[in-house]
């Protein structure tokens, strides 16, 4: 993954703009673990007004954070699902006894 890199004969823009991504993604992530103070959402809000990369990223981490939490969510089995198998289990421990 290429890293965005200012180097220090570009405008002054320039390295604004990128600081202000590296911390738009730092909100974006806090923003999805935990709450972010109003000042830092009145900030990312603004940011990801005029930034059409962070609204990529922001669209992006957030599928990538559902699909993780789906992953790591253990699976449920349906009652109707439970009751066929203990029935199951029951008519087999009665041919053994």
């Amino acid at each position: 993954m290429k890293r965005f890199t200012v180097s220090s004969n570009q405008p002054k823009t320039f390295k604004r703009m990128g600081r202000n991504c590296e911390m738009a993604t730092f909100l974006i992530e806090k923003k999805q673990i935990g709450n972010i103070g109003m000042r830092e959402e009145l900030d990312l809000q603004l940011h990801l007004a005029a930034c059409s990369m962070c609204r990529l990223f922001q669209e992006q981490s957030k599928l990538i954070n559902q699909l993780v939490q789906g992953l790591t969510q253990s699976p449920r089995l349906d009652e109707l699902f439970k009751a066929q198998m203990h029935g199951l289990i029951m008519s087999e421990l009665k041919k053994i006894n």
